[in-house]
C-alpha cells in the first residue's frame, strides 16, 4: 500500500468535518492545518465527494506544495504504530526490523528513494478481513471520542464524521407548514417578508444544519426560495430575527392544537422539554423566553466556532 495513498485518504476523510463542521483536531495535530492548506492550494470544494478529492491531490502528488504538506503526515505514526511489537524510537532501525515482520507485527515498511510503501502481513490476512466491521467501528467510536473532548459544546459530533450521501428529504415537515398554511391563512417569510403559499416554500434551517446537524421542527422555518443561496450556512441576526421566528413557531403550534391535528414531527419539540400543548397554553413571554434560552447559547458555540453571521 503506497504511504502517499493512505496519506491522500487521510485528508480526504478529514476533508469534510473539518471544512463543513469546522471541527477542531486540537492544537497538537497537523491535520487540520494540512486540510485547510490543500484547500486554498488546490480549491477542491469544501463539500466535495472523497474519491474526487482523493483523484484530484492524487493527480497533482508531484506539486511540491502538496506534497510538503502531505510528507508531514507521514512522520511519526507510521512507526510509532508498531511499537507495540518492536520497541524501538529509531525510524531507521524500525523500518529494518518491520521487513522481518518481526513479533508478526501488523506491516512492514519499505522506504527507499523512489518507492515509500507498507506491506501487511499476511498472518493478520483473515483476522483483517473477519473483524473489518468491528475494526472500523472501533476506529470511528474512538475518533468520535478524540473530537468531543476537543470541541465539547459541539453537538452531534457522531453525524459529522463522515458525509451523508444523501440529506433527508423533510417532506413530513413540509406537510407540517403545509397544513399550518391551509388551515391558519398565509404565513410570510421572516426574512423577506413576502408572502408563502403552500407548496411554494423552501425550509431553512434557522440555524445550519452544518452546525446542529438535526432537522428538529423548532430549528426549521418556511422561507422564500431565494434565502437557502444567499443565507447558506450563515448565523441569522437574533435580535432582529429570533423574534420573528418565535411568533411563526407559536402560530403553527397554536393552529395545530387547536384544529386537533397531529404530526410525528411535533414530537420534535419535546427536546424542548414541553409537549405542544404546554407550548401552546403559554404566555407570550414565556415562550419567547424559551426559544431566547434554547437558541442563544448555541449561536454562541457557532459563532466561537467560526461561523458568520447573514443580515
Amino acid at each position: 500500500m503506497d504511504v502517499w495513498d493512505i496519506v491522500i485518504r487521510m485528508v480526504a476523510n478529514a476533508w469534510y468535518p473539518i471544512h463543513y463542521f469546522r471541527l477542531s483536531f486540537g492544537k497538537s495535530d497537523s491535520l487540520f492545518d494540512i486540510v485547510i492548506e490543500l484547500q486554498s492550494i488546490t480549491g477542491i470544494p469544501i463539500d466535495a465527494d472523497i474519491e474526487n478529492i482523493c483523484d484530484v491531490l492524487g493527480n497533482r502528488i508531484n506539486d511540491n506544495r502538496i506534497k510538503s504538506k502531505l510528507r508531514i503526515l507521514t512522520f511519526n505514526v507510521p512507526y510509532r504504530f508498531l511499537r507495540p511489537w518492536i520497541d524501538t524510537s529509531d525510524d531507521r532501525e524500525m523500518v529494518f526490523r518491520s521487513q522481518t515482520f518481526e513479533n508478526e507485527c501488523l506491516y512492514s515498511i519499505h522506504k527507499e528513494e523512489t518507492e515509500f510503501y507498507i506491506e501487511i502481513n499476511p498472518v493478520w490476512d483473515t483476522y483483517l478481513h473477519n473483524h473489518y466491521n468491528i475494526l472500523s467501528d472501533f476506529a470511528y467510536w474512538n475518533l468520535a471520542q478524540f473530537l468531543q473532548v476537543r470541541n465539547p459544546n459541539v453537538p452531534a459530533i457522531s453525524n459529522k464524521l463522515i458525509k451523508p450521501a444523501t440529506r433527508d428529504s423533510l417532506s413530513n415537515q413540509h406537510r407540517f407548514w403545509d397544513t399550518v398554511i391551509e388551515l391558519g391563512g398565509t404565513i410570510h417569510c421572516i426574512y423577506t417578508g413576502r408572502e408563502l403559499h403552500r407548496a411554494e416554500y423552501a425550509l431553512d434551517h434557522f440555524i445550519p444544519w452544518s452546525f446542529v446537524s438535526h432537522n428538529l421542527l423548532w430549528n426549521l422555518i418556511p422561507a422564500d426560495n431565494s434565502i437557502n443561496s444567499s443565507k447558506g450556512d450563515k448565523l441569522p441576526d437574533l435580535s432582529f430575527y429570533l423574534p420573528k421566528l418565535v411568533q411563526l413557531q407559536r402560530h403553527s403550534i397554536c393552529v395545530c392544537v387547536n384544529a386537533n391535528k397531529t404530526f410525528k414531527v411535533l414530537e420534535d419539540y419535546l427536546s424542548l422539554g414541553y409537549t405542544v400543548q404546554e407550548l401552546a397554553n403559554m404566555s407570550d413571554d414565556r415562550f419567547m423566553d424559551l426559544f431566547e434560552r434554547t437558541f442563544k447559547p448555541i449561536n454562541q458555540i457557532a459563532l466561537n466556532m467560526g461561523f458568520e453571521t447573514w443580515k
